[in-house]
């Protein structure tokens, strides 16, 4: 695994204008660069972003007591959260300016627990195919030993963002 990615000094969602503004690459790297804010999600589960290339992307996690459900292990929502974030960042690598995507479905396989003894995970999002409606992107979750932990698809639906100023009431 890479050396450990410092969290971000702010969270934050960008303004849509920005965001349409910039190549998905672009606006990817820009948040991993610390110039856009990352998402509070990225607080709230306690990952960080440590690679974005076109049709690629890492994060990097390190599941705690915080993540767990009632049985003494991570919760499911977890693995998919990190799933989710990979593929759906992986397929905005991918999008040019002014067009943005939204997960119309994703699939989960878990192959393995999590818990704190696991250590630090990435989650590894990669673009199988992105026309110009649909996006199919995959994304796996593997420990320090790079042993599977969990492996997802999903399907996103590509479409022109809005680059109008918004309306005022």
């Amino acid at each position: 695994m890479n050396a450990p990615v410092s969290p971000p000094a702010e969270f934050g969602v960008t303004p849509l204008q920005t965001i349409a503004s910039m190549t998905g690459i672009d606006f990817i790297q820009a948040m991993l660069a610390g110039k856009l804010p990352a998402p509070p999600i990225m607080r709230t589960m306690g990952f960080t972003l440590g690679k974005a290339e076109k049709g690629s992307v890492e994060f990097q996690a390190i599941p705690s007591f915080e993540h767990y459900n009632p049985i003494g292990s991570v919760h499911g929502g977890y693995f998919a959260t990190l799933l989710d974030s990979a593929m759906g960042c992986a397929v905005h690598t991918v999008l040019p300016a002014g067009v943005g995507y939204t997960t119309l479905e994703f699939k989960v396989s878990f192959v393995r627990g999590m818990t704190v003894d696991t250590g630090p995970v990435r989650a590894i999002g990669t673009v199988m195919n992105a026309g110009r409606r649909t996006a199919l992107a995959e994304a796996k979750i593997i420990d320090m030993k790079d042993r599977l932990i969990a492996h997802a698809t999903t399907t996103c639906l590509v479409f022109d963002l809005p680059t109008g100023s918004p309306a005022k009431e």
